[in-house]
């Protein structure tokens, strides 16, 4: 749609920075005041007007640190795009690709935050029905914003058959009926978890003999299995985020991440801290404070004498004062 050195209105393009089933993406800059954004390109610029700003409409009322901010939406030469605060950084998918199974407490700390970004969202009567890794950024300094809300729906208009819309291995049971509902993020999510604490996905994308088995629950097996080394706590949260059936799901992104948080925090009983043997009390002054004391006494001096008599002062040590001889 637009291509490298393009200026459009007051933006130039910079070079691509990917696309998608719903759009392309690319850095600009904005001329006016020198700085970097991402501008978003609908593919169906024939869309009813209120259509394409419905995007930018849902994002403008998400204010939150972890989830893309839209700064607006314009229309040049007939091309409708948004503007976006630029994520230098890479998607989650693409540091998954990289690195493969993630540390944990890295895994834990990006799940944090998306659960932080989806209750915001969900607060606002928002499901964005197409979570995964590739609409996940991550800064250099591990910062995490969800992206890529245009798939996204009013829990009122999603909780009705839709067309299915998502990315198939993230979807939930009820998505491939057209369903969505706050929970379905939640299993995206957990099949997020699922892939930064193995490296793979929980199984491929289903195929349409598989549905059957995934609305079953059957064909995800325990991320621990795939990950020894994952605690037995997390493989059970990540399960129970993918459970087929909507009941058997956290139903709140808070309700996930409070049960994260639970399992990341040892209880006070269960912390083993080292041990030390006790103190022997000590049976006198230590050499250290006998030094001190020393010195304190060789710099005291004496208070000096006055005769009883004369009121004189008297030399050190003198017992009969030489200016009237009186015995002191």
């Amino acid at each position: 749609m637009f291509f490298r050195g393009q200026t459009v209105g007051k933006y130039r393009i910079l070079s691509p920075l990917g696309s998608g089933g719903f759009g392309s993406v690319y850095l600009a800059e904005d001329t006016w005041i020198d700085k970097k954004v991402a501008i978003k390109v609908p593919h169906r610029q024939n869309l009813d007007f209120g259509e394409l700003v419905r995007e930018p409409r849902l994002l403008a009322s998400l204010s939150h640190p972890n989830i893309v901010t839209v700064l607006t939406a314009e229309k040049q030469d007939n091309v409708f795009f948004i503007v976006m605060e630029y994520v230098p950084g890479d998607t989650l998918e693409a540091v998954i690709e990289r690195d493969g199974t993630l540390d944990l407490n890295r895994a834990l700390d990006y799940t944090c935050q998306i659960c932080n970004a989806m209750d915001h969202a969900h607060k606002q009567g928002i499901i964005h029905r197409d979570l995964r890794p590739g609409n996940v950024l991550v800064t250099d300094q591990g910062m995490v914003k969800v992206a890529d809300f245009g798939t996204s729906r009013c829990l009122e208009i999603a909780a009705h058959r839709t067309p299915v819309i998502g990315s198939p291995p993230y979807l939930a049971p009820e998505q491939f009926q057209g369903k969505a509902v706050f929970a379905s993020d939640i299993y995206s999510l957990g099949v997020t978890m699922y892939q930064m604490f193995t490296g793979v996905l929980p199984y491929d994308t289903p195929m349409p003999g598989d549905i059957e088995k995934l609305m079953k629950g059957e064909l995800a097996t325990p991320p621990k299995l795939k990950n020894p080394k994952l605690p037995k706590a997390i493989s059970d949260i990540v399960m129970k985020a993918i459970a087929a059936e909507i009941p058997a799901r956290y139903q709140r992104a808070s309700d996930l991440l409070d049960a994260v948080l639970a399992a990341r925090t040892p209880a006070p009983s269960t912390i083993k801290r080292p041990w030390r043997p006790a103190p022997v009390a000590a049976a006198g002054p230590s050499e250290e404070l006998q030094e001190i004391q020393t010195r304190l006494k060789a710099r005291e001096t004496e208070r000096p004498k006055f005769c009883w008599k004369c009121g004189k002062a008297l030399p050190a040590r003198a017992d009969v004062c030489p200016f009237c001889s009186e015995r002191q």
